[in-house]
């Protein structure tokens, strides 16, 4: 039988990241009964907590754990959950958890699983270091800055680095979970239970889900004004030595800070906004690929084409097809 201790963390509890994982194990456990005409349960389900204190969603669901860490000496898999939107003030009501993460992996080699936002209280365990992980796109920034000993590809959904998983935002953990069953119990079962809960199969990158707001959380005005310029010019040929000329910069000191300040080369990031209107036109918008490709400052389909799906995982038809409103109702 596989242990698998699911936390219920301190504070402010994310509902879609611990009752999924609750119900999909236990239908595998369903499923393998059948299978194998057995009454013998594959996988022991715990919800563990620092105590065994209640924790509410919202003041609608209430979530009590089963155990306390105290309580489990040994586990096979944790999955961390989802917490709150403010990252830190999680991390001080969770803090409890990082030694016996730490514990349970170097001691009982157990698999760790982060779902969403929970890569944060992993990377807090040091577990990640010099490891690929992913998380939810709109913290991407964040923990990069966090944590620039991990790896961060946040474009995938799910990571796997020896038995340790980190997946991507919201209900990219379901497949997470489905990764974890596929792998313990084979792609039948897996299949079986992507059927049951009609969950997409096999889905490897969030990027088409990604909404770019320009990152300026930080303090360099000088590169503020370059990005507000880039956010105001998209449809121009912008020259990066041109831009460094107007904020009276080398190009090469422009480009450190640029990359600094925002994590982007200015050459990113003008594709990245261009990129971001064209998506919010193929949303809203009739307009065929090539007008809007001119639109955005582009001339050259293939270049377009290309950009546009490093940043999406989507062609720019299939984004279009995929999201545009008019195209959905005539669907």
């Amino acid at each position: 039988m596989k242990r698998v201790s699911i936390i219920v963390p301190e504070g402010e509890v994310i509902v879609s990241s611990i009752i999924p994982a609750i119900e999909i194990f236990t239908e595998v456990n369903t499923y393998l009964r059948r299978k194998q005409n057995n009454s013998e349960d594959h996988y022991k389900i715990e919800l563990v907590g620092l105590s065994c204190k209640s924790e509410k969603y919202n003041g609608l669901i209430t979530f009590k754990p089963t155990k306390t860490i105290d309580e489990v000496e040994s586990t096979d898999l944790i999955i961390i959950t989802a917490f709150s939107a403010n990252q830190q003030k999680a991390i001080d009501l969770n803090k409890g958890f990082i030694p016996w993460i730490k514990k349970q992996r170097l001691n009982n080699n157990c698999e760790i699983a982060s779902l969403c936002v929970g890569a944060f209280l992993l990377a807090e365990t040091g577990l990640l270091n010099n490891r690929s992980a992913s998380t939810h796109w709109a913290y991407a920034e964040l923990f990069e800055k966090k944590y620039p000993m991990v790896n961060l590809v946040s474009e995938l959904i799910i990571t796997d680095e020896n038995g340790i998983y980190t997946s991507g935002g919201a209900f990219s953990t379901l497949n997470l979970i489905l990764y974890l069953i596929e792998k313990y119990n084979g792609r039948e079962a897996a299949i079986w239970c992507s059927k049951m809960f009609e969950i997409e199969f096999d889905r490897n990158n969030q990027h088409q889900f990604t909404m770019f707001n320009g990152q300026k959380d930080h303090d360099d005005q000088a590169i503020k004004k370059a990005q507000v310029y880039i956010e105001k010019n998209y449809k121009e040929k912008i020259l990066i030595d041109n831009l460094a000329d107007i904020l009276a910069m080398s190009t090469r000191n422009f480009i450190r800070r640029f990359k600094k300040s925002t994590l982007n080369t200015p050459s990113e990031y003008i594709q990245r906004v261009r990129v971001e209107v064209a998506k919010k036109t193929f949303e809203s918008h009739k307009k065929g690929v090539y007008e809007v490709m001119f639109e955005v400052g582009y001339n050259d389909p293939k270049a377009f084409r290309d950009i546009f799906k490093k940043h999406t995982g989507l062609s720019p038809t299939e984004y279009k097809r995929k999201y545009n409103r008019y195209e959905a109702v005539e669907i």
